[in-house]
């Protein structure tokens, strides 16, 4: 099984990556969180950051790319080809309310036919292997049976489905019959992505699906770094090796931000999701959350890693 790292915005940035990679890696993809290129024809300082090829030093890295401008997607993709990157990423899932208001992310999928000319124009110009992350559509999941005969048609790098509908956001049950649909009738690979969170949910997912060969972890691997480790046979995080990999994400963000204060707030998102690793942790969790200032985190911290245990399996309760 190959196991891909999500891209998560305000996560999986690459100070985050970086230490990913070195305490629990590496991941057989890493998708960077999605960059949004414009008629300006340049990356912004933030989204350049996520692509340095030095900031990805032996890393399997896919940028994603977000917009529904063919023009704008092929100059950002010879940019990244020209960077080294052998493929990119269509964005045709992000849920977010005001991505979705400009037809953009899982926006972008209640407008087939202006989909369909934007397919058009891209594979028939762009520079590298292009593959397309994509919720089963707008309002329906119904709407993703010919939104898959759409893809067909084009010689995709791998179609990764997250098989909800917009207006699920990241609730309701994942419809995995429509990835089955998918994985049996694609021509190229396809890979799932949704609510697998611990070692005996993956091994059901391959016992459901034995010919599934790819799937994109997000939250699991947030929560619990260790999880694709685990699924291999691999050892689960020692307290030891959290509290490491803690340390360098939140010194690469003070680095990174020149503000031990701004590397506290991001933290706090990384708590958000790696808090339920550790059993009994209300107390902690809200002492990391209301935290004001960067002693009274620093604090917060050291009290998880001496006073919790840790769970076998991530308790998710987002």
């Amino acid at each position: 099984m190959k196991y891909y790292f999500a891209p998560m915005e305000g996560i999986t940035g690459w100070v985050y990556r970086s230490a990913f990679h070195r305490h629990f890696g590496p991941a057989d993809q890493y998708f960077t969180p999605f960059l949004s290129p414009g008629a300006d024809r340049c990356f912004t300082s933030r989204e350049l950051a996520q692509i340095l090829p030095e900031h990805n030093q032996g890393m399997e890295t896919v940028p994603q790319l977000m917009t529904r401008n063919s023009e704008d997607f092929i100059w950002a993709a010879r940019e990244l080809q020209q960077m080294g990157y052998n493929e990119v990423n269509l964005n045709l899932g992000c849920p977010s309310g005001t991505v979705v208001a400009k037809g953009k992310g899982s926006g972008f999928l209640g407008l087939p036919e202006e989909l369909e000319r934007f397919l058009d124009t891209v594979f028939d110009a762009a520079p590298c292997a292009v593959s397309i992350k994509t919720r089963l559509g707008l309002r329906e999941p119904e709407e993703f049976g010919p939104l898959l005969a759409l893809f067909q048609r084009y010689p995709l790098a791998e179609l990764i489905v997250h098989p909800r509908v917009q207006k699920d956001m990241y609730k309701n049950t994942p419809r995995r019959a429509y990835f089955a649909r998918a994985l049996a009738d694609s021509p190229f690979p396809v890979c799932y992505n949704g609510d697998l969170y611990t070692v005996p949910a993956l091994e059901a997912f391959q016992a459901e699906f034995p010919a599934a060969e790819r799937i994109m972890l997000g939250r699991g691997l947030a929560g619990d770094p260790a999880l694709a480790r685990k699924a291999e046979g691999g050892p689960a995080a020692g307290r030891e090796e959290l509290r490491a990999f803690h340390d360098q994400v939140y010194e690469g963000y003070a680095g990174a931000f020149g503000s031990r204060r701004n590397a506290m707030l991001r933290m706090k998102e990384v708590w958000f999701y790696l808090i339920h690793l550790f059993g009994d942790s209300q107390r902690h969790a809200k002492a990391i959350r209301k935290a004001r200032d960067t002693g009274e985190y620093e604090s917060a911290v050291a009290a998880v890693f001496r006073e919790l245990e840790l769970l076998p399996e991530l308790r998710p309760e987002w």
